[in-house]
């Protein structure tokens, strides 16, 4: 089968960074997995810090963490989906990822595709769908459905693809003013776009933007630079409201949030599958709510790049979007030569 790996640590602009390989065929799926032929994969920050932290080890390490295709077989534990179904998921980061022509994934993480999106607009929604959701309703606990005069969620770093689907998330199924953050005039437009009933700035004063919006904050999801804007997140978060962070950091200050009495949560979508934790069948029912939202036109998917076909060319081209910084939204790739 065909596959893109990365054999060596390179920055990406070296042109060995990621490469293509012809490997063996897979074998028969075991246990809860499906053997999953792919048809469209995304690029996630994820896959950019993997390929950049060290080298793999003893062989190529195929990445991807986002995928949508077609059932092709089941373990024999395996009873949730039928073979032939289309289906989309983010597979797990201890196992060979997606960006393969066949894949092996426990069904307990995989949701139906949603039947009217293409294999491409489909690949762009599990890994930030199931990220947004778990911080949002899992780990902040945010009601959903209930009327909240005068109480907002602030999430920083509305513009990408889980800041895409959290405004969504908590515009629709939410009671909150939903505000986020911006700092480019497309980027701002499309929060606005996705429902932000406000977009600050993130390069200025953001504690004082936020607090001239006359609401509280009991709720913040900080998906990127929570270290950067740690002060105004304390400033910002209502007495005993809660914090959710999944950027990456050593170090932080949590002593400010005492005397609030506010709490800190992390969101890690992986947690579940690299755990397996006895809830995984959660990632399943959620994906497959969030198609049914798509379906219903309550959600949209985040595609705003197509990048070509899957390879290694195509596949860069989408770890250095990503890597840059201003991304907007998913950039993905579709089909095999």
């Amino acid at each position: 089968m065909k596959a893109v790996a990365y054999t060596h640590c390179h920055p990406v602009t070296h042109e060995d960074a990621l490469v293509d390989l012809t490997l063996p065929d897979l074998a028969e799926p075991r246990g809860h997995d499906l053997l999953i032929e792919v048809r469209a994969v995304s690029v996630n920050p994820v896959d950019a810090k993997l390929r950049a932290a060290a080298d793999p080890a003893g062989e190529p390490r195929i990445l991807g963490f986002d995928a949508s295709g077609i059932i092709r077989a089941r373990g024999p534990q395996a009873h949730v989906f039928g073979a032939g179904e289309e289906v989309f998921y983010a597979g797990a980061v201890n196992r060979p990822g997606s960006d393969a022509q066949f894949h092996l994934v426990d069904e307990r993480i995989v949701g139906r595709k949603p039947k009217n999106l293409t294999f491409a607009e489909a690949a762009s929604m599990p890994l930030t769908s199931i990220t947004a959701w778990e911080a949002l309703f899992d780990r902040l606990r945010i009601p959903q459905g209930t009327a909240a005069e005068g109480k907002a969620v602030l999430i920083i770093g509305g513009a990408g693809g889980v800041g895409s689907m959290a405004i969504q998330l908590a515009r629709k199924l939410t009671g909150l003013t939903v505000v986020t953050t911006a700092s480019r005039p497309e980027s701002r437009a499309w929060c606005e776009k996705l429902g932000a009933h406000h977009v600050l700035d993130h390069r200025g004063d953001l504690a004082a933007q936020a607090k001239a919006l006359g609401v509280t904050f009991p709720y913040i999801f900080s998906v990127t630079q929570t270290l950067k804007h740690w002060d105004a997140i304390c400033a910002v978060v209502a007495p005993q409201g809660a914090v959710c962070a999944i950027d990456d950091f050593i170090t932080l200050d949590i002593g400010k949030l005492k005397s609030k009495s506010a709490s800190f949560h992390w969101e890690a979508m992986f947690a579940r599958s690299v755990y397996g934790t006895a809830d995984m069948i959660a990632q399943h029912n959620l994906l497959n709510e969030v198609a049914k939202l798509v379906e219903t036109g309550v959600l949209r998917h985040a595609m705003t790049k197509h990048l070509g076909l899957i390879n290694a060319a195509h596949l860069l081209e989408g770890h250095a979007l990503v890597e840059g910084g201003t991304m907007i939204g998913k950039a993905v790739a579709e089909g095999w030569e």
